[in-house]
Parts: C-alpha cells; sequence; structure tokens
C-alpha cells in the first residue's frame, strides 16, 4: 500500500523524542514489508526539503511548529491529494492538521500519543496559554473529533482523555509500545553507582518540569545523605538555563552532574548503573523511558499523570506519587530505602519491559489498519 504519515518531526529533527521513536520504527517495519511510506514533515536546519530511504521519502515543508501545519496542509492538497491508500495524522495538541477532513479517497486515521492540551500553560506564555488551554486546544480537539476518523494510540489514559471530546471509544485502538534498546536479558550482572542515585533523562522544558525533579533530590538529600542526582538531555533554551542557575546555586550543587546530551549507548549506561529514575511530566502517551530504563533494571517514580499511570504499576514496577516534589521526594526515599521491596519491584519492570516490543507494535498497527 501507498501510506502518507503528517507529524511535525522525523526522527533526524534535532529535538526528536519518544513519539518519533514510535512512528520510526512502525513506517521501518511497513518499507521493509514493501509498503512505500511518504513522510510529510516539517524543516529544520541542515534537513532536505526532499531525501528517500528505501521505501521511504520524507518531504519537509514549514520549520516554524505553528506555521508548518499550514504549510503541510497546503502542500498535501496540491501535490499529494488521492495518492494515498492509508494517511496517518500525528496529532500535534498545539496546532493540529485536520487532515481526516482532506478528499475521502484514502483510509485516514488520527494517531495520538498524548491530548498535549496542559502543555499551553507550561509551554507558552500568559496571556496565550489561558487562550490556547482554554478555547483554542479544546475547539481543535472537538473540531478534530468530528471528521470521525478512528484514532491510534498508545495508551488507555489517551483514549481516556479523548472522550470527553467526542471520540468514540469503540473507534480509538490502542498498540502497544515498543523499547528503543532490548532489554537486558538478565540483572545478575547489573553493576550500579557505589552512591544510591536519582536519574532525571529528557530535554529540559517546562511541561517536563526538570527543576521539581533538582528540588525533590534536595528534600530527599536530608534522609539519603549519599544520594546523587544525574541529568542528561539538552538544556537549550530559558527554562534549562532557568535549572541550572538553579542548580548552581544549590547546597548539594556537589552531588548533581549535568551529562548534557548523550548516546544510546551512554542512556543504556546510566540507566543500568542508576537506582531509580524520575519522571515528572505535565502528561505524556506512555512514558518511553520509564520502560527503556526498566529493561535495564531500574524502576521508576513517576508523577500520577496521563500516560505515566500507564507505563508504571504503582507497587509491582515502581512507584506512582502525587505530582509535588516532596511527595516525589518521599517516595524516592522510601523506594531506596526498603533493600527487598526495591529489589521486587526492579524484578518486575524488568519482566515487565520484556512485553514491550516494536515488532509488536507493528502487528497491531496493522491489524487496526487492515480491520477498520
Amino acid at each position: 500500500m501507498n501510506l502518507l504519515w503528517i507529524t511535525w518531526k522525523d526522527h533526524l529533527h534535532p529535538e526528536t523524542g519518544g513519539a518519533e521513536v514510535v512512528h520510526r520504527e512502525i513506517t521501518k517495519r511497513l518499507a521493509a514489508d514493501g509498503h512505500n511510506v511518504t513522510i510529510l514533515t516539517a524543516r529544520y536546519p541542515g534537513g532536505m526539503a526532499r531525501e528517500t530511504e528505501g521505501n521511504i521519502t520524507f518531504v519537509r515543508v514549514g520549520s516554524n511548529r505553528y506555521i508548518h501545519p499550514l504549510a503541510a496542509g497546503w502542500h498535501y492538497l496540491r501535490h499529494l491529494r488521492n495518492r494515498f491508500d492509508v494517511v496517518i495524522e500525528e496529532v500535534q495538541g498545539c496546532a493540529p492538521y485536520f487532515a481526516a477532513f482532506f478528499g475521502r479517497s484514502s483510509r485516514r486515521f488520527l494517531f495520538y500519543h498524548q491530548l498535549a492540551r496542559k502543555n499551553w500553560l507550561y509551554e507558552v506564555k500568559a496571556p496565550f496559554s489561558y487562550l490556547g488551554y482554554h478555547v483554542l486546544a479544546p475547539i481543535a480537539t472537538r473540531l478534530i473529533a468530528l471528521s470521525r476518523a478512528p484514532v491510534i494510540t498508545v495508551s488507555d489514559s489517551t483514549r481516556q482523555v479523548l472522550e470527553p471530546y467526542g471520540f468514540d471509544r469503540k473507534r480509538t485502538h490502542i498498540i502497544s509500545e515498543g523499547l528503543h534498546f532490548a532489554p537486558l536479558e538478565s540483572l545478575a550482572n547489573i553493576q550500579k553507582y557505589p552512591q544510591p542515585t536519582m536519574l532525571s533523562f529528557g530535554a529540559m522544558r517546562a511541561m517536563k518540569r526538570t527543576l521539581e525533579q533538582v528540588q525533590a533530590f534536595e528534600i530527599a538529600k536530608e534522609s539519603l545523605p549519599d544520594l546523587q542526582l544525574k541529568i542528561a538531555g539538552s538544556a537549550s533554551g530559558s527554562y534549562g538555563q532557568k535549572v541550572l542557575d538553579y542548580i548552581a546555586g544549590s547546597p548539594y550543587k556537589a552531588d548533581i552532574e549535568y551529562l548534557g546530551r548523550v548516546s544510546t549507548e551512554q542512556k543504556a549506561k546510566l540507566m543500568q548503573r542508576s537506582h531509580t529514575i524520575v519522571v515528572t511530566s505535565v502528561e505524556e502517551g506512555w512514558g518511553l523511558i520509564v520502560s527503556e530504563a526498566n529493561g535495564q533494571g531500574t524502576p521508576a517514580v513517576v508523577y500520577d499523570v496521563e500516560g505515566l499511570r500507564d507505563s508504571v504499576k504503582h507497587n509491582r514496577t515502581g512507584l506512582i506519587t502525587e505530582p509535588t516534589p516532596a511527595a516525589l521526594a518521599q517516595s524516592v526515599v522510601q523506594l531506596l530505602q526498603d533493600p527487598a521491596h526495591y529489589a521486587e519491584l526492579q524484578k518486575n519492570a524488568h519482566l515487565f519491559s520484556k512485553n514491550l516490543t516494536f515488532d509488536q507494535s507493528y502487528k497491531d498497527f496493522l491489524q487496526i489498519v487492515k480491520a477498520v
């Protein structure tokens, strides 16, 4: 089949994240099975306007995340309309494409990782943040629901969040998540850091609430004097600088190490050696780094938000806390001061991660596309 995948970022975009890993792994498998895939996505510095990789063609138009959907829609209507058997619109919460309204010659699907409505309050300055959260996002989401296009998502949390906007639960389908690198075969030879270690992983963004992870570390440090914090990920932008400035003034700055962006190999090693990973996002589709860390023998302590409720089974594979630094710190201390409970969660988390493969994600995806 000829398939069009419309998305804001492809896997080569400098701000690529977990969502891009998912569509990259699915489209790779589509191409390997002989299907022709076109990815309509945004331009970025150094990115080619058009390039081909086997059966995958990348078309990049419009670099600004708010202008790109308009540029993508215009390009589709002029050059791509009626050329595809299947169209997948990966919905961007702040600026949807509305591709489900463009003609009726293809089978069309909406792909939601998360609603992302709450991001307006963290990523956009007032008063536009309130306009986006209370007006633009709800209206846009209800308009998208009117298309009645079937939805593909990665968690029950996202399905539940979409339902009040008019999405039919019976037409919202969940595919399994997969892991970017395979879980360890065994936990027998893992070597943790000599000191108890919290890991913060991912780009420093307001919606990730990285600063609250640092504050939780400072609180937990009072009960665990040997505790250290390692932070990996981009610190570009004003929020990243705010976090770095806070660390520079922390009384525990000697025990906080900022590593910047790291390679996949360094990422795996960090996850193996740390004792817990903390995730404090406003919301997630799933929380891929949680499952990746689980696969490397590290349980997570996370905020009680959409997506993270799916990737963590409370008191079975990790701990879910109220979304405050104090609650996060309390759970970190609880986890690290109880070796028997820690070992149980570590084992369960590792076993759970082994069920998450992109081969299964691809099978789920194909089954949905063929059945609908």
